[in-house]
């Protein structure tokens, strides 16, 4: 098997020599991955996307790291290594060794999904790569990788030994001219079905990884869904934001007398029945097709409770100008899901929303919670699971805190 030929850039990289101002300077030497543009004072002219740039230090020119110039993004450099290297294939295998290595105690699990590259944290900004089973699936942010990726997915497929490649194009990346790529094509290998079956600590899933969000599916939560399976048994369950049922289905898998799926997409609603179907169960799977925060008044206002709620909603601050607005959805979302927990029972909230830093969302939750004058214990706080690493502020985002009531 090969590679498909449309993979390579019409851009042949070349090398910058960059110097930054103090306050940039500091943020490499400390290895923060993102150099803004207003923090460059010397480069070469006519620089490219895709181009190689060597950082040096103001005073002692010296090589304090290495990055891809972006010039379609205020961030301009994205830093792939902190020192001097050689950037050849050798040093993109490494980079991916020492990435697998850090999810190899996930591995040791029942588990053949996992994020094998997450962006800026695995020295690779603007890519993501997903392995479910025997399929690996990258995504491209950004177009700093078009002259390397050739050699990059060799260098994936290598170290995580799948069978099939696919590519999945972000919005701007499906909209350039500097490739030829399509997305979700099959670049490595031949894919029998668009919908790949994987396991996820013994619970049998499948994703659409042509067609599904991201790369096909969110596996950034995968410890929470065993973690609220535990607590399922014989319980009644709310599944709130659930799109293909990821928390639903593990709680099904361990003995829930009745879940409930409640998201806006019918489709992703279907993908959660079938996913269920995908293992032994013999508790009730319910759906309800609507805006979760028009849903949720609605089974308080018929006198609903649940022992597990879990409610896990998109981002709701993309950008800086929403942080204010998504905190106050948090705070509803919680007042919503006090009143819909039964007795004793255990409420599970979460956020993606990385401008929406931890402590604040952990501080809602407890604000809110706290005027609702039931006697609650914040059992446990969790973040990102081992194959998401966080190896910088901003590449934190996923947080979830469990909340047990003693009434």
């Amino acid at each position: 098997m090969s590679f498909i030929s449309n993979i390579k850039s019409n851009y042949n990289p070349k090398r910058l020599a960059v110097k930054l101002n103090a306050k940039g300077e500091q943020f490499v030497v400390k290895k923060h991955p993102w150099v803004f543009s207003n923090s460059i004072v010397k480069i070469n002219d006519n620089a490219h996307t895709g181009d190689l740039t060597i950082v040096f230090s103001k005073n002692k020119n010296k090589v304090i790291g290495l990055g891809l110039y972006d010039a379609n993004s205020p961030i301009r450099i994205k830093m792939i290594h902190f020192g001097t290297a050689d950037v050849n294939e050798s040093f993109f295998l490494k980079k991916v060794e020492a990435a697998f290595e850090k999810r190899l105690k996930l591995l040791q699990t029942n588990t053949t999904s996992f994020r094998l590259i997450f962006g800026e944290n695995d020295s690779f900004p603007g890519l993501i790569a997903d392995v479910y089973n025997s399929v690996l699936v990258v995504k491209l942010y950004s177009e700093i990788w078009l002259p390397y990726l050739e050699t990059i997915l060799k260098s994936l497929q290598k170290v995580s030994e799948t069978e099939t490649i696919v590519i999945r194009l972000s919005r701007n990346l499906q909209q350039s001219n500097k490739h030829e790529l399509n997305d979700g094509e099959v670049v490595y290998g031949y894919l029998k079905n668009e919908v790949v079956q994987f396991v996820e600590h013994g619970v049998r899933f499948s994703a659409n990884v042509i067609l599904g969000h991201k790369t096909g599916y969110f596996l950034d939560h995968r410890e929470n869904r065993r973690l609220v399976g535990g607590f399922s048994k014989g319980k009644r369950v709310l599944d709130v934001f659930s799109y293909a049922g990821g928390f639903s289905v593990h709680a099904l898998y361990n003995d829930a007398q009745e879940v409930t799926s409640l998201d806006i997409s019918k489709q992703a609603l279907e993908i959660a029945i079938e996913n269920g179907k995908l293992n032994d169960y013999n508790g009730k799977h319910i759906t309800i097709a609507g805006d979760a925060f028009v849903e949720l008044k609605r089974l308080i206002n018929n006198n609903k409770t649940y022992d597990v709620v879990v409610i896990d909603p998109p981002s709701f601050a993309k950008q800086q100008s929403e942080i204010e607005l998504a905190k106050k959805k948090y705070a509803q979302l919680a007042e919503l899901g006090e009143k819909l927990t039964s007795k004793n029972g255990l409420l599970v909230l979460a956020s993606c929303s990385s401008r929406v830093v931890v402590q604040s969302f952990f501080d809602i939750n407890l604000q809110t919670l706290r005027k609702q004058k039931r006697v609650f214990k914040n059992i446990l706080n969790t973040q990102h699971d081992i194959d998401h690493p966080v190896t910088f502020p901003e590449g934190s985002y996923l947080k979830c805190a469990y909340y047990r009531f003693k009434d």
